[in-house]
Order: C-alpha cells, then structure tokens, then sequence
C-alpha cells in the first residue's frame, strides 16, 4: 500500500495548481463531514490562491512534496 500512495502523491503533485486545490478539497471532505462543501470549498480556494500568489514573492516558501507528505503521513500512524 506504501509504494501505491507515493506513487498517487507523485502523481497528484504533477497536477495543476487548480486541480491540486479541487484534489485537497475532494480529499478533506472526506475527514470532516461537518464542513458544508460550499464553505470548503470556498475557503480551501482562497487560501490556495492566496499562498499560490506568495511564491513568486517571496512572502512563502515551498516544501518538497516529500517533506509535505511525510508529515501527515506521521500523524496517522500515531
């Protein structure tokens, strides 16, 4: 199972910066039912953006997919 989820991470991390937002939506949705879709969506899209927009600036920096995965992936073994 390990070998299958780096290879949809790799996989998912080749998408567009849109389809990675809709991806993380789709996925979130599924840990917390609570959240109405349309407020979720809408906050997840927003904050994309807005860190999409820091990038180029400088005002964020990035973290290799790895290290991104990695640490959630962490999390659940707990």
């Amino acid at each position: 199972m390990h070998a299958t989820f780096e290879k949809i991470a790799a996989d998912a991390m080749r998408l567009p910066p849109r389809d990675r937002v809709k991806l993380a939506q789709r996925l979130v949705s599924t840990l917390d039912p609570g959240v109405e879709k349309k407020d979720e969506e809408g906050l997840w899209l927003m904050e994309a953006e807005r860190r999409l927009e820091e990038l180029p600036t400088g005002e964020a920096t990035g973290i290799d997919a790895p290290e991104a995965f990695r640490k959630p992936h962490e999390a659940l073994k707990r």
